[in-house]
């Protein structure tokens, strides 16, 4: 199981669940969704979103297997987000 945001109805978090119950109750792949049926959703619902807040730093920790980069000349580990500036714009 992955993220838990307590479902609608439900005031209490969940970390356990069976196949039948996701098979019968998952809002994305329940009561036998076919899979045209899973992207088209997907596809649709994720058009929606933005991008999580923590994207960037989490990938540069993720693609380290969880470790955080060396420290710097400081001492102090940076997570490093990157940037541009479009053609034109300043950056102050």
């Amino acid at each position: 199981m992955c993220h838990d945001y307590k479902a609608p109805g439900r005031d209490h978090f969940a970390w356990e669940t069976t196949l039948a119950e996701q098979r019968e109750n998952n809002v994305h792949v329940g009561k036998n969704a076919a899979d045209d049926d899973f992207v088209a959703m997907r596809e649709n619902r994720d058009a929606t979103l933005s991008a999580p807040t923590l994207l960037l730093p989490s990938i540069q920790v993720n693609i380290r297997a969880g470790r955080f980069p060396e420290a710097e000349a400081n001492g102090v580990r940076y997570l490093k987000i990157p940037f541009t500036f479009k053609a034109g714009e300043e950056a102050f």
